[in-house]
């Protein structure tokens, strides 16, 4: 996995401050972004884990592949280009009706399948990765 450090200017790295946050919420809610974030890392070992916005979680190759925020009733995974992937488990669960995003809105005591959500995090990797190449101006 690499590390990066903050945007945020205090030069803790992006991984100690998830792994912060995770500590901070001490409830279900921090279980549930550690078990996706661990999952997250199975489906890419590569992935980087940013932290954006102020204070949210992202984790990327490529490209962002989904931000892990934390409310009072959910935690919510939400995938930049989620429109644009096939989600035969029907995971995406909120932000269906948008151009782009789709998230998974996870509450207390329900469960995502580890292999479902493992192919779309994989996918998303892939659909980065197709990004076309920025155009450069031909030379006079």
């Amino acid at each position: 996995m690499t590390t990066k450090k903050s945007a945020t200017g205090q030069g803790a790295a992006a991984p100690e401050l998830i792994s912060q946050r995770i500590a901070e919420l001490g409830d279900w809610r921090g279980e549930t972004l550690a078990r996706m974030r661990k999952l997250i890392k199975h489906a890419d070992p590569d992935v980087v884990e940013e932290w954006k916005w102020m204070g949210t979680p992202v984790w990327e190759h490529d490209g962002i592949i989904c931000t892990g925020e934390s409310y009072k009733d959910k935690v919510k995974l939400t995938f930049a280009k989620g429109a644009h992937l096939k989600d035969p488990a029907k995971l995406f669960n909120s932000s269906l009706d948008g151009n782009l995003r789709r998230a998974i809105d996870i509450a207390e005591g329900e469960e995502v399948d580890a292999t479902a959500f493992k192919a779309l995090v994989q996918e998303a990797i892939a659909l980065n990765k197709l990004k076309p190449a920025k155009k450069t101006k031909a030379k006079a």
